[in-house]
């Protein structure tokens, strides 16, 4: 006897924050139920035969309704309910998760000689992603890059990127981002909002961040895939070198453009392979 329902995302994920309210006809409240660790609802209250409506909400997603049809034996079977997030956009579920720096990348370019670009990487960074089980804007990001690790595939260039010119790293060993709120921006995208430190400052940038999917991994995990974008002014990181050709072109652009693309498995721990 009584009430079993599932309760899940989009993308199958289970919903353990939802409630279940169970109305008979009259729209008297007869059963009020939480789901638990694993979406589900495994309530025991007798209920008398007859047609009730089901509603089930949960902080973050639309509510939805339906009907269900209470037996002699007392039981009423709902089955399998799906929420769809407010504004449509799913999530990865919530909790931690861990960058996989195998698995990311982190770019960044920078117009060279008013007619190309000059494309970089770091490739020694780590991260962690916190999703917000009740509210996605208090979802939270943090990141640290080794500055030394930039790489654009050019040694000369290397090495006066981590001098006092640009990076400074043996001063400044450390790039860290914070984030400090996010905003939704569209269905798929958000805005996250946050501090970068680079080269002893301290700056407010904005990310642009798309949500890929979900999905299972060869290794037992689940991972979440992200991809991500911002401008920087060098001079707002007191990075303020340049040099201007003959023509009055700067060899270097002021403007940098940033490229995240993010694998992250969830749970807290370094990722497998």
């Amino acid at each position: 006897m009584g009430l079993t329902a599932k309760i899940r995302t989009r993308d199958g994920w289970a919903v353990s924050h939802g409630v279940v309210t169970v109305t008979d006809m009259t729209g008297t409240q007869v059963l009020r139920a939480e789901t638990d660790a694993e979406g589900a609802v495994r309530d025991t209250t007798e209920l008398a035969p007859g047609a009730y409506t089901v509603i089930v909400t949960a902080v973050g997603y639309a509510p939805a309704a339906s009907s269900a049809i209470v037996t002699a034996s007392g039981r009423a079977e709902v089955g399998t309910v799906t929420l769809a997030r407010q504004g449509g956009t799913e999530l990865p579920p919530p909790g931690p998760w861990t960058i996989d720096p195998v698995h990311s990348s982190v770019a960044a370019v920078a117009q060279h000689l008013g007619i190309s670009s000059v494309h970089g990487r770091f490739t020694e960074f780590g991260g962690t992603i916190e999703i917000a089980p009740d509210d996605v804007t208090r979802s939270r990001v943090a990141a640290v890059i080794r500055a030394a690790s930039v790489d654009t595939g050019n040694g000369m260039r290397d090495t006066h990127l981590k001098s006092a010119d640009f990076l400074d790293v043996e001063r400044h060993p450390e790039i860290t981002y914070g984030s400090t709120g996010v905003t939704a921006a569209g269905s798929d995208r958000w805005t996250v909002h946050g501090e970068l430190s680079m080269h002893g400052v301290v700056r407010p940038v904005d990310l642009d961040l798309a949500y890929l999917g979900t999905g299972a991994d060869p290794w037992g995990g689940t991972r979440a895939a992200f991809r991500a974008t911002a401008e920087l002014h060098r001079e707002d990181f007191a990075m303020n070198y340049n040099q201007v050709l003959q023509a009055g072109i700067a060899a270097i652009g002021t403007t940098l453009r940033i490229e995240l693309d993010i694998q992250a498995v969830q749970g807290e721990f370094p990722p497998t392979a």
